[in-house]
């Protein structure tokens, strides 16, 4: 049974950063593209970050510079380490494992058809 199970989240100040994980379990993350993306209530998904099987990364402009994402296959887990958080990254942040070759702004639309995590709330305060 595949599983993705999340860690990580909570409050911060304006300038400060988070780091979430994120363990697959019943899958080999070196064939699937893990990655997050984030829903603030009453806007749209966003792919925020996203690795692949050989480690290529992609990510919404926005993080860029500011977010990571790493992938540890010996431990199935990735991590994604957030710096210089601001107000408008306040969103629950989601986990997914989907099909392999995937691009961050595909995550929102593909996690319907991979597995996902329940989700962890990031509030940014300013």
């Amino acid at each position: 049974q595949v599983q993705v199970a999340e860690s990580g989240g909570g409050l911060v100040q304006a300038g400060g950063s988070l780091r979430l994980s994120c363990t697959g379990s019943g899958l080999a993350l070196k064939d699937v593209t893990m990655g997050w993306f984030r829903q603030y209530p009453g806007k749209e998904r966003e792919g925020v970050a996203a690795v692949n099987g050989d480690g290529s990364t992609t990510y919404l402009d926005s993080v860029k510079g500011r977010f990571t994402i790493s992938l540890d296959k010996r431990k199935n887990t990735v991590t994604l380490q957030m710096n210089n958080l601001q107000p408008e990254d306040t969103a629950m942040y989601y986990c997914v494992a989907v099909q392999q070759g995937s691009r961050a702004q595909d995550l929102p639309r593909q996690a319907e058809y991979g597995y996902s995590g329940q989700g962890m709330l990031v509030t940014v305060s300013s």
